[in-house]
Order: C-alpha cells, then sequence, then structure tokens
C-alpha cells in the first residue's frame, strides 16, 4: 500500500532525472587521483573546479566540455559565474589566488586573466560574491579578511585600467558566507552577521546576540519575483531560527521553524544530499546540513519542503534545477518540481509505475483542477492502462480511487475540449506539421505500436528541460542545523531513446485519426456551407414571390466513413495525393469562379485579368474557423504538388485563384524548396504579395525613390514578416537595381540568399553574398557560408557565379590548349574573397573534384592549387605551378612543399622539360634585373606574354632548374643532393653563382658540424670531471 503525503506538506517535490556520472567519466574526474573540488551553475555553464588546479566549462545545452582554464597556483577551491554576464567567472585557489577570467566568447577569443588577486595569499578563500553591475567580486577567507577585486574589461571601457585590489574589512573570525544586494555586502561569520554599506563605506552589526557556528546570512527580494523592491536580510541563528533584518542592521522579526520540522520528510528522487550556503536570486530559502535538505518560504513562514541527503560538500542552484558536489566527488543534478509536473516527466520516460507511485502518494494535488492541465484525465487512464494487471493489482486499485476523485478542468478550458474528441487534441506548427497531443483514449495499444515504427516527430525533446513559471523557484542558501527522519528513496533515472521513443509512440498513435477527423470535418462543413442558404445572400424576390430554401446535410456512407479512418491516407503520399485531388473539385465547385463555361471568344488578356481578380478575395464570405481549415487543406494540396499533373500553369493557376486560402510563409517556403527551378510561381507568389501589400504606407515611401528612407522605413517595421518584407524588397530592387540589392544583408535572417537569389540577376546577387558574408567576423565566415548552403548543390552555383562574374579574361589565364599561363595567377578576381571561402568549405569527394574542375576551366589557379593539395593530387599542383612560374607557390603554409627526394625530382623533370619546350615564356617576359618585385596589377592579354611585370622581377622567385637544385641542395646538403641527382642520371649544369653557393653551403655544414663535435668534447670532459 503506498502512504499518502499530509496536506500540509505536498506542493513540491525533489527528482533527478539526469545521472552526470557519464559526465565525470569523460572528464576522468571519476578516477580518483583528481577530484571534484567546488561548482557552480548558470543559465549556460556548469564549472567544475578540480584538485589539479583546472576549471572545465561545461556547455549544460547538450553536457559538452567547452573550455579547460588551469592555474599553477594550486587546487581551485572556489569559483562563481557572473550571474547577469555569463562572460566573466571568478576563481579562488588554494593558495588563496583568486582570479577573473573573461571567456570572450562572443568575439571566440582566447579567455584571459583580466584581474588577479593575492590580497588572500596563504589563506582558503572560503566564499565568493559577484556585483554584477560594477563587475567586481568579492572574496573571504578563514581569517576573516573581506577583498574587493574588479574585473577590467573592454565592455565597461577600462580595457587598459588597471583597478587596485580593495581589503573591505577583516571581521573576528572566518568568513562563512559573502551576500550582496543594491550596494549592501552582507559578511556572514562564525561569530556574527556584519553589513557594510560599500558606496559610504559604512559598517553595522546585525542583531546584538553573538553565535558560534558556520552560521549562513542572505538578501531576499521583499516584492513578488520579477519585481523590482526592497531586499530584506535574512541570517540562520540557533535553534532552527533565521533572523529577517533590514538594510539598517536593525532586526525585524524572528521565524521558528522548529515545530514546523517536525513532519516527515518529503521523498527524494535519489538518495543523495546537500551542503553550504551560496545566494541566488529571491523568492525561497533553501538550506541544508550534512544530512537534510529544507526549502522555507519566508514571507509566509513555512517550509515548502525538507528531504534526508547524505555526503554533500557543495551546492550550486540555477532557478529550480540543484547541482550537489558529493564528498566522494560525484555530482547529481536534483529538480524541484510539482508532484504533477514530476508524474508528467515520468510519464514521457515510460516510468509508468514510478508516476503511479507518485500519483498515489500526492493524490490531494494531483485530484485538483489546476493539474488538469498537466495531466487530463485520458492522460491518467492511459497510464493505467499500461500497468501490469497481474502484478500491480493494488496500485492499479489505489490508481482508479485516485481517479475516481479527480475534480474537472475549469469550465472555461473545457468549452473549447468539448469541440474535440475525448482522446485527441492538435494544433500546427509553423512549418505546416500537425502537433498532435495523444491520450490514448479509445486506440488499442496494437493500433499505436503498428504506427510507431513509421512516423517520427519529436518536438517534445526539446521541451524535455523548459519549466513553467510556476517552477521558475529563485532560491537563496543559508545553513542551520536540525535533526533528520526517514525519507523514502525513487529513482527517476532514464536514458534519453526512452524518451524519443515514448514521444514517437504517442504521436504516431493520433496523428492519422486527428488529421483524418480534421478532413472529415472540412469536408462536411464545406457540403453544409454549399447547401445553407443562411450564409449567403438571398436573391431580391419580385412582389408576391416567395421563396424557401432548405438546408440538409446527410450522414456520410458507412464506406467513406471507413476510408476516412485509413491510416494511409495520411502516411502513404500516394494514397493522400488521390484524396485531395478528390477534395479539389469541391472546392472548385463551391468558391472557384461562378461560371465556369466562359466564353470562347474571350482574349488571352481578358482571360488574364479574370484570374487576376481572384487573386486576393474570397468570392464568398467564410466563416473564421472554416477558413482557417480550407487554409491547411490547400497548403497540403500545393506542397504535395497535386496541381502539377496539370503542368507548371496549373500549379500558377491554382496559387492565384486561391491566394486568400494559403499561408504566406508556407507558400514562400514552397517556392524555395519544391518549387525552386520554375521562376513562373515564385513569380505568381510575388505578384500576390505586391497586391497583398500595396495598401501599406511604405509603399508610398518606396514610390517616392529615396533608397535611404525606404530601408529606414523598412528597418521600423520590426519584428519582420518575412512575406511583407519580401514584397517591399521586390519593390526596392525593381526601382534601385544593385544598388538596393547591397543593402539587404541587414533584413538576414528573415529574408535568406535563396530569396535574393529567386529575385535578382546573378550580377546582382553576388555582391548581396559577398556584403552578407564579410558582415561576419573573420573567425565566422566559414562556418556561417557553410550554414547558408541549403541546399547543399548551391555550392556549384556560387561558384559558378563567383568564378563567372568580374573575373580576368580566360584568354589572360589559359593556353590555347587549357594549360596555365605565365605568371596568370597574380591576376584580381573581384569575388577572390568569396572564392577561397567557397573551397575552403567542407565538402565530400565528389564535391570537391567538381570545384577543381571548375577553378582549372575557369583559370583560377590558387583555388585549383589548394584542391589538388586537399585530394592529394601533387604532381598535377607541380606540373601547374611549373607553368606558372613561381617559386613562393612551393613556400609556407599554403604553398605546396615536396615532401620527399622523389617530388623534389618529379619537380626538377617537369620543369626541364617546361624549359626546354616552347612553353616557357619569352626573353621579352623575362627579367632584365634580377632584384626586382612581382606586381600583382595585371591588364595585359597578350598570347605571348602578358605585361604582368612593372619592369622587373625577382629571378629566385622562377621556378626553373637551377632554383629548384638550389631548394634541393639547402634541404639536403649539397654532397648528398647532387650525388643523388646524378645516380638519377639527372644533369646537373649549374652556373658559377650557383656553384659558389653550394660551395658556402659546405663550408657552413663543416662548420656547423665542427661546433657540434665541439660542444659535445666540452660536455664529455665536464661529466667526466663530476665524476672524478
Amino acid at each position: 500500500m503506498i502512504p499518502v503525503v499530509p496536506v500540509e506538506s505536498c506542493t513540491h517535490v525533489l527528482a533527478e532525472f539526469d545521472c552526470l556520472d557519464p559526465l565525470l567519466s569523460a572528464l576522468r574526474l571519476d578516477l580518483g587521483r583528481i577530484k571534484c573540488t567546488c561548482l557552480s551553475v548558470s543559465r549556460k555553464w556548469l564549472a567544475l573546479g578540480t584538485s589539479a588546479g583546472g576549471l572545465h566549462l561545461i556547455q549544460r545545452d547538450g553536457w559538452k566540455q567547452k573550455l579547460i582554464l588551469t592555474h599553477k597556483e594550486g587546487s581551485v577551491t572556489q569559483v562563481s559565474c557572473c550571474p547577469h554576464d555569463e562572460d566573466f567567472i571568478a576563481v579562488a585557489t588554494s593558495q588563496g589566488l583568486v582570479v577573473v577570467w573573461e571567456l570572450h566568447l562572443e568575439r571566440r577569443g582566447r579567455p584571459e586573466r583580466v584581474s588577479v588577486s593575492w590580497e588572500h595569499r596563504g589563506q582558503t578563500v572560503t566564499s565568493l560574491c559577484w556585483d554584477t553591475a560594477a563587475l567586481r567580486v568579492f572574496a573571504g577567507d578563514v581569517g576573516g579578511k573581506v577583498s574587493c577585486v574588479r574585473a577590467g574589461s573592454s565592455k565597461l571601457g577600462s580595457a587598459f585600467v588597471i583597478f587596485p585590489i580593495q581589503t573591505i574589512t577583516t571581521v573576528d573570525s572566518r568568513v562563512v558566507q559573502l551576500g550582496y544586494s543594491d550596494g549592501h555586502l552582507v559578511v556572514s561569520s562564525l561569530s556574527r552577521c556584519y553589513l557594510c554599506d560599500t558606496e559610504r563605506e559604512k559598517f553595522w552589526r546585525v542583531g546584538n546576540k553573538e553565535r558560534d557556528g558556520e552560521f549562513g546570512a542572505c538578501f531576499l527580494q521583499q516584492s513578488p519575483a520579477g519585481q523590482r523592491g526592497q531586499a530584506l536580510l535574512y541570517c540562520a541563528r540557533p535553534g532552527s531560527r533565521i533572523w529577517e533584518a533590514s538594510f539598517g542592521g536593525e532586526v525585524l522579526s524572528t521565524h521558528q521553524f522548529k515545530q514546523l520540522l517536525a513532519c516527515p520528510p518529503l521523498p527524494l528522487t535519489s538518495p543523495q544530499s546537500l551542503a553550504f550556503p551560496r545566494l541566488l536570486h529571491d523568492q525561497n530559502l533553501l538550506t541544508w546540513t550534512d544530512t537534510a535538505i529544507y526549502i522555507f518560504t519566508p514571507h509566509s513562514g513555512q517550509v515548502l519542503l525538507w528531504t534526508e541527503v547524505k555526503d554533500v560538500v557543495e551546492i550550486s542552484v540555477f532557478r529550480n534545477e540543484l547541482f550537489c558536489l558529493h564528498g566522494d566527488g560525484r555530482l547529481s543534478h536534483l529538480s524541484l518540481m510539482s508532484p504533477e509536473r514530476c508524474v508528467e516527466r515520468l510519464m514521457k520516460r515510460e516510468n509508468w509505475t514510478l508516476a503511479t507511485t507518485i500519483c498515489c502518494m500526492f493524490q490531494h494535488t494531483i485530484i485538483t483542477s489546476r493539474a488538469r492541465k498537466s495531466l487530463p484525465i485520458d492522460r491518467l487512464e492511459q497510464l493505467k492502462a499500461q500497468l501490469n494487471s497481474a502484478s500491480q493489482e493494488q496500485l492499479i486499485g489505489q490508481l482508479e480511487e485516485v481517479i475516481s476523485k479527480l475534480e474537472p478542468l475549469d469550465s472555461a478550458c473545457s468549452s473549447r475540449r468539448s469541440s474535440i474528441s475525448s482522446h485527441e487534441s492538435f494544433n500546427v506548427l509553423d512549418c505546416g506539421i500537425y502537433r498532435v497531443i495523444s491520450r490514448r483514449g479509445s486506440q488499442s495499444d496494437d493500433d499505436a505500436n503498428s504506427l510507431a515504427n513509421q512516423s517520427m516527430l519529436e518536438e517534445e525533446q526539446l521541451k524535455e528541460f523548459s519549466f513553467t513559471e510556476e517552477e521558475q523557484l529563485f532560491l537563496l542558501f543559508v545553513f542551520f542545523m536540525q535533526n533528520q527522519r526517514h525519507f523514502i528513496s525513487l529513482y527517476f533515472r532514464q536514458s534519453l531513446p526512452m524518451l524519443m521513443t515514448i514521444s514517437v509512440f504517442c504521436v504516431c498513435e493520433c496523428v492519422y485519426i486527428s488529421v483524418s477527423s480534421f478532413v472529415k470535418k472540412t469536408t462536411e462543413k464545406i457540403n453544409t456551407l454549399q447547401m445553407n442558404a443562411d450564409l449567403w445572400p438571398r436573391p431580391d424576390l419580385g412582389e408576391g414571390v416567395q421563396g424557401e430554401v432548405t438546408a440538409t446535410v446527410t450522414p456520410l456512407p458507412e464506406e467513406v466513413d471507413s476510408q476516412i479512418q485509413d491510416p494511409m491516407v495520411l502516411l502513404d503520399p500516394v494514397c493522400l495525393s488521390d484524396v485531395l485531388r478528390e477534395w479539389d473539385p469541391v472546392l472548385e465547385r463551391v468558391l472557384g469562379p461562378e461560371d465556369h463555361t466562359r466564353p470562347t471568344e474571350l482574349t488571352t488578356q481578358e482571360e488574364k485579368t479574370l484570374e487576376e481578380e481572384e487573386l486576393l478575395f474570397s468570392p464568398k464570405p467564410l466563416p473564421p474557423d472554416l477558413q482557417a481549415d480550407l487554409s491547411q487543406l490547400a497548403c497540403l494540396y500545393l506542397e504535395m504538388g497535386c496541381p502539377g499533373r496539370g503542368g507548371i500553369e496549373s500549379v500558377c493557376v491554382f496559387l492565384r485563384r486561391y491566394f486568400f486560402l494559403l499561408d504566406q510563409e508556407r507558400v514562400r517556403k514552397m517556392c524555395m524548396l519544391r518549387y525552386r527551378e520554375h521562376r513562373e510561381v515564385m513569380k505568381a507568389y510575388i505578384a500576390g504579395m505586391l497586391e497583398f501589400t500595396q495598401a501599406s504606407k511604405v509603399v508610398e515611401v518606396i514610390q517616392k525613390g529615396d533608397l535611404l528612407k525606404s530601408l529606414r522605413s523598412l528597418r521600423e517595421l520590426q519584428p519582420w514578416n518575412a512575406p511583407l518584407l519580401l514584397s517591399h524588397l521586390y519593390r526596392l530592387y525593381d526601382k534601385h537595381g544593385e544598388v538596393a540589392v547591397r543593402a539587404y544583408p541587414q533584413f538576414y535572417p528573415t529574408i535568406l540568399p535563396s530569396d535574393i537569389m529567386a529575385m535578382a540577376l546573378p550580377s546582382h546577387f553576388l555582391p548581396y553574398l559577398d556584403n552578407l558574408v564579410q558582415s561576419r567576423a573573420e573567425q565566422q565566415r566559414l562556418s556561417f557560408l557553410g550554414s547558408l548552403l541549403q541546399p547543399e548543390t548551391l555550392r556549384q552555383d556560387w561558384l559558378e557565379l563567383a568564378l563567372s562574374h568580374d573575373a580576368p579574361q580566360k584568354d589572360d589565364t589559359l593556353t590555347a590548349d587549357g594549360q596555365p599561363r605565365w605568371h596568370s595567377h597574380f591576376f584580381s578576381w573581384g569575388y577572390g574573397r568569396l572564392l577561397s571561402l567557397l573551397i575552403r568549405l567542407p565538402a565530400d569527394l565528389a564535391s570537391k573534384q567538381k570545384m577543381m574542375e571548375k577553378c582549372r576551366t575557369h583559370g583560377y589557379w590558387m583555388g585549383y592549387l589548394y584542391l589538388c593539395r586537399e585530394l592529394q593530387r601533387r604532381p598535377e599542383a607541380f606540373s601547374v605551378i611549373c607553368r606558372l612560374d613561381d617559386m613562393t607557390l612551393l613556400e609556407g603554409d599554403d604553398g605546396i612543399v615536396p615532401q620527399s627526394f622523389d617530388e623534389w625530382v618529379l619537380l626538377l623533370q617537369l620543369s626541364q622539360q617546361i624549359s626546354s619546350s616552347n612553353e616557357a615564356p619569352p626573353t621579352s617576359a623575362l627579367p632584365s634585373s634580377p632584384n626586382g618585385s612581382c606586381s600583382d596589377d595585371t591588364n595585359g592579354t597578350s598570347d605571348s606574354s602578358p605585361d604582368l611585370l612593372d619592369g622587373s622581377t625577382d629571378w629566385s622567385i622562377r621556378v626553373s632548374p637551377e632554383n629548384i637544385i638550389l631548394r634541393l641542395v639547402r634541404v639536403f646538403g649539397p654532397d648528398q643532393a647532387l650525388t643523388a641527382l646524378q645516380e638519377r642520371g639527372i644533369q646537373v649544369d649549374l652556373s658559377s653563382r650557383s656553384t659558389l653557393v653550394c660551395d658556402l653551403l659546405r663550408v657552413a655544414e663543416k662548420r656547423h658540424r665542427a661546433l657540434i663535435q665541439t660542444m659535445l668534447e666540452r660536455c664529455d670532459r665536464f661529466l667526466w670531471s663530476q665524476q672524478a
């Protein structure tokens, strides 16, 4: 029999849904040699300090390690994340060092120490506290000293200012806890609490009575959460008491919790405990001992809950989440929530037995009408159906007793639900997908299991760790002692794949039922609308003439009804398309043109005019709920490509004729994805949007022709609606052309590059794309450009555009037989930066091969050489370098450096072949002086010698056999290199200058060896002398 928790102590429970052991294992903090010593948590980070001096920053989204900050000044003893600026973290080490780190995550820079304090050298820092307004940190140690460290951040305009370290005060004993609020600092020591006004530098003692022990203190907002108000000070006292004091240090009242704590403890999801004080925001007080945890509501003087836990050395809290560090180095993650929310989370994880146990224990909370929001009756019926009737008969009986006592939901909510079937409801996401909330009241498990393998919809995963407004509790830590009692242990640990299964199971079970009934309801409404005379204007009747219209609704035949319930109508695209095509004539008959038989004598222009008249407005008034249903079906009809069987013109006609039914954003996405190759569809859509926005005031500004004023008017429309904004951008482009497009990056991401690509000419789209990419920080451009490539085929399209516009003539970069022209890689490319990013993006082998071929075809040799290096096609790269005749291409990080003697030999042979053939540059193009430099200014188009030089160049950069031999000699040594070349039968003809260089290298090598020998002999003599 499951015991029932008393009513007076049942509003919240503590639950553990995540196991952090795999995280510690990944960080190697579970081996015993290195342990976790402290922790701090914020919205984004979980910071873990270690005994080896490391600080691990864990991104809470996905539990991934982002950074490791190291400290050589001892182990990390305290860490504190800045609450309002997560780019700052304060750290204290065992040697008394206090460091403030700035992470520079927004600029993707390296973390740096912006402030360092040795004020507590040799002492152990026991507490850290942030003043977020001034970006300063207060630190207290075992000796009672309290100091202030200000972070010198560029965010405050003080990147080059050194702030002095300030000692605030020295109290009589060890600092237990620090707290800060509105210019006031509270210092809690072993014997007293002190209040400091940091602006006026005044101090007060809180109360007159001393104490002896570890008792904490903190500030708590007096006004409700979310409002700004005067804070009160709460100080722990012996005997389970807490003082409530003002900013002047005056004790206003004493809260006595000894009697309230006589109640039994509430269950905890996992047998762990909590310890040590910290300050977080407002609303509740949290305190703990070595055996239990307590949460109070000081405004009402009540105990929210208490439960037994063990062996916790530190806790950090964010909203309703508690992160606990245990004495053995383990971590636990607890959540404070209402019982009904806990049951809901357990059901999502398919922990049916434990969910039922919570329902029975906290039944007085579950049966209230408020709980129907999270746990409707049919959800509890579903829970009961999951229990084993043979082995859990007693548990099922208790749950049935709870269900029989359930209070109904408020009437305001139940009136809406009465129009929906008892086992389902749904809403429509922005992308057009029906999100079904299933309760399985009338569906068998077999049907649900058969559908679970056919569909995947997992939006519930994203909301798994979100919390409602009631759960956003703000906790304050204090510290006091109290005896504990026994508790019931509940284990909530489940894996994420199980969560995925339950969501898919619920969605798949009811998606076909919900949409089928939706189609059925809409079909009935259309038939009723066609026959119901009350919805249409009655024709004028002449005198003495009486008219009567009767509306009747006939039930659907049994065969049709069974077809509607068939799941294949939804899950099979072919069946769904067939059903929608059968629905189209009904739509045409009701809302299409009244006269389907147009006179044959109408001209083409008149037909076009008739179609455009039907562009925006319904020919008949429609009830709002029916129009919403018709809109969903019309969009689905278009998304499935049903009108396309009659050609793309049929799609355009449907779009123009029923534009008033279509969702504008969904149609825009359709034009970009499904109908991307058919510009006529986008043209028809834009024509409708231009007509739809004709009455906007922005149109008047655009028509006046002032581009700057027009852009300012569009910025004032924020938040933007993508279809409306796109129609105005089309108007601007028609008015101003390329100049307008260059200003469109400011509207990203509402307007995407695919929208601009469909709007503008290719030569106008490229400046837009280049400006958009260059608007990002240099470190972000590559990843940002990769995010724009949706779909992936855009990579090849954009590369082709960038190679074809504002580029050198092919005659300047390629010879008649398709080989590189001499020094043609010095030509400038208008979109060189964009080209460089495109070819550096990660891609598969086939894509890189296509890009390499495009670069060679257009003569973009720098890109071609980069891709050759990526694809390990080094011989082809060496051949191109020899023809380009530039030794710098064999050097540096971006060059292709020969990696073996064989590659040097291949390069030498290629150079000799080109030098001996007619492919070598004529002597008129060669420099007359060996001391010039190469120019990037290239304008020539001559067949034989493009004028790439400003009069001279450097002889040493030419890829000649002699220069290659000299480079080879420098790498392998003159004797070894020349001997190896002669053994391979390669003729070596060196000039007198090259011979002199070889002789100098021999002398340098000989002296280098002699120097090494001398140093070794001296070391040897020194070591022997030490032996003696």
